[in-house]
């Protein structure tokens, strides 16, 4: 192979050729950067002209989303007025019967829970979200519906609202004994059927009126001691037993949460208690569910899981 040669025009001479390094290098640089433009270019066209499948289906869900997002907005809207409405008629009827404001509660005060949704794929949540609304705003139709019967009843005079009134001032979800149903008699050991609740509070707390009427009965018994009866408008009672002192006489009239007595032991009480039924007629309801005049829901949750779940009465 013959070596490469160079011309020298200084001396008009022929020399052997010697390599440049900066040159090479250069060059070298200059090539790789060329390619890495074409490079760059060529992708970025050919991204522009060929979608991967995974591109294709964002894009027709992103389209999808511009579709449906417009049409949710509106059903949004109708539903917030219709549960503000609502709310509206629901704080009046509260008002209504129970002469106070309604508590404020709050369903969706804690939603930490809920976080967790944004693992949700954004079409699943779309869908559901639409179809919920629809759900919901036929469920705000039937209770729109109820609301206006509920309205109505209260505007007929024949409809008489039952006592709903605690008959103890301050009471804790922690005092509430056996309600109504089959429980253990501690006198004699055996289950029998108990006709009231049991509020366990301490011998000379002051017993209240659950609501205004008048006494029909003042007696004192073997089993239920100093008793109190008071017959309420609608054919509703009210007895209030084991009561310690009587303030009462029969044919008196008395007004919501006046006092009518002091807590006892007396009868068969196997500790001081009140024992409180609630009567329409001949039949026995169950008191735990005639106090919403003076709880809110939480304390009647645990008022009603306390009751529900003891098993022996106080008499």
């Amino acid at each position: 192979m013959s070596a490469m040669m160079d011309f020298d025009p200084g001396s008009l001479r022929f020399g052997r050729h010697k390599g440049n390094l900066r040159r090479v290098l250069s060059g070298t640089l200059v090539y790789l950067l060329v390619v890495l433009v074409v490079t760059v270019l060529a992708y970025g066209l050919l991204s522009l002209v060929l979608n991967t499948d995974t591109e294709r289906r964002l894009r027709s869900e992103i389209r999808m989303y511009e579709r449906m997002y417009p049409e949710l907005e509106p059903r949004e809207e109708m539903l917030s007025d219709a549960i503000a409405l609502l709310q509206h008629k629901d704080d009046r009827i509260y008002g209504q019967v129970f002469h106070s404001t309604a508590p404020a509660a709050d369903p969706m005060a804690h939603l930490d829970r809920f976080y967790a949704s944004d693992t949700i794929p954004d079409q699943d949540l779309a869908v559901y979200t639409g179809a919920k609304a629809d759900s919901l705003l036929s469920l705000s139709s039937r209770i729109e519906q109820a609301f206006r019967s509920a309205f109505a009843a209260l505007g007929d005079s024949s409809n008489v609202i039952p006592p709903m009134s605690l008959p103890l001032e301050e009471l804790s979800y922690s005092q509430v004994g056996a309600s109504v149903g089959t429980k253990l008699d501690p006198s004699y050991g055996a289950y029998v059927f108990h006709e009231g609740l049991d509020f366990i509070v301490p011998r000379g707390t002051e017993v209240l009126a659950a609501a205004g009427g008048v006494v029909s009965r003042v007696e004192n018994s073997k089993k239920f001691g100093r008793t109190v009866e008071i017959i309420h408008e609608g054919g509703y009672k009210t007895v209030y037993a084991h009561l310690e002192t009587v303030s009462v006489r029969r044919g008196e009239k008395v007004s919501r949460l006046e006092a009518i007595g002091t807590v006892g032991m007396t009868g068969k009480a196997f500790a001081p208690h009140l024992h409180y039924e609630v009567r329409q007629g001949e039949f026995t309801l169950d008191p735990v569910h005639y106090l919403f005049a003076s709880v809110d829901a939480e304390e009647y949750a645990n008022m009603l899981y306390m009751a529900v779940n003891t098993m022996q009465s106080m008499d």
